[in-house]
């Protein structure tokens, strides 16, 4: 089961940015969204998987740290304390050590409460990996290929192995020919995927790693067969122009908004 917490590029009223749940331990991205979360539910995460450092999907890393580190020990005991996984790029997990984790902005949970026993362990990635996690309950193992991105700084999409097919993530990225390559042949069950800007603003959407619906289009040309897509990522004030533009395009695909409390499939490793 994947569920939608955040799909927008800021923040407004009801509006959260990129966080996904994945069954009820592992995040996509930990933006605002994640906020929506209950005390307990942020206490079973083990889990983040980031998509690159932009503070909009790592925002709530060192705040869910500092959330759960009581409810993480049993009974108190540091020794038992069970850390949170955060997954990325070497150079994502280089950006939140130096930027965010630094005593500064926020603490440095990658060592604390002791640098024996910290709430946060950090642990890198490459593109092309498939990232395995245990089994829960009556589930198989679940399995999240790192997939390429094109942005600002270095970055990834994600794609969920699931029963119904690959449930694929762009990530924030400007035209990426390289995720349509690996994607080439693959059932794909849903593909979630950003648009930022309005096509008014496409010199923005060019210069920051980000699509706007014209480049959408001729993303999505190179996509196979008929697939559903979801848009995520626009700015709020960008909603009204980003809808109306991507209803007015030619696709053989089924294309509409992404909505925060929105859900997807089974549980992730059932079989």
């Amino acid at each position: 089961m994947i569920r939608v917490l955040g799909c927008h590029g800021s923040i407004a009223a009801r509006c959260h940015t990129t966080s996904f749940l994945l069954d009820d331990d592992i995040l996509i991205d930990a933006g605002s969204g994640v906020g929506e979360l209950r005390l307990d539910e942020l206490a079973r995460i083990d889990h983040i998987l980031l998509s690159h450092s932009h503070l909009d999907h790592i925002l709530s890393v060192p705040l869910l740290a500092d959330s759960v580190i009581k409810l993480r020990m049993a009974q108190g005991d540091l020794s038992s304390l069970r850390p949170i996984q955060v997954h990325g790029l070497p150079q994502t997990l280089e950006a939140i050590k130096a930027h965010i984790l630094n005593g500064v902005i926020w603490p440095d949970f990658s060592r604390l409460p002791s640098a024996a026993h910290p709430i946060l362990s950090l642990h890198p990635f490459n593109i092309g990996d498939v990232l395995k996690f245990p089994a829960r309950g009556g589930q198989s193992q679940r399995k999240v290929r790192v997939l390429p991105a094109k942005h600002t700084v270095p970055g990834v999409g994600f794609g969920v192995e699931t029963p119904q097919g690959l449930w694929v993530y762009s990530g924030d990225t400007g035209p990426n020919p390289e995720l349509w390559k690996v994607l080439a042949g693959e059932r794909i069950a849903q593909l979630v995927i950003e648009t930022a800007f309005g096509n008014d603003e496409a010199h923005l959407a060019d210069i920051s790693g980000h699509l706007s619906p014209q480049s959408l289009a001729k993303e999505l040309v190179q996509l196979d067969g008929q697939v559903s897509v979801y848009i995520t990522h626009p700015k709020p004030g960008e909603v009204p122009a980003v809808l109306s533009q991507i209803r007015a395009l030619d696709s053989q695909h089924r294309i509409e908004p992404l909505r925060e409390g929105q859900r997807f499939g089974a549980p992730t490793g059932s079989t």
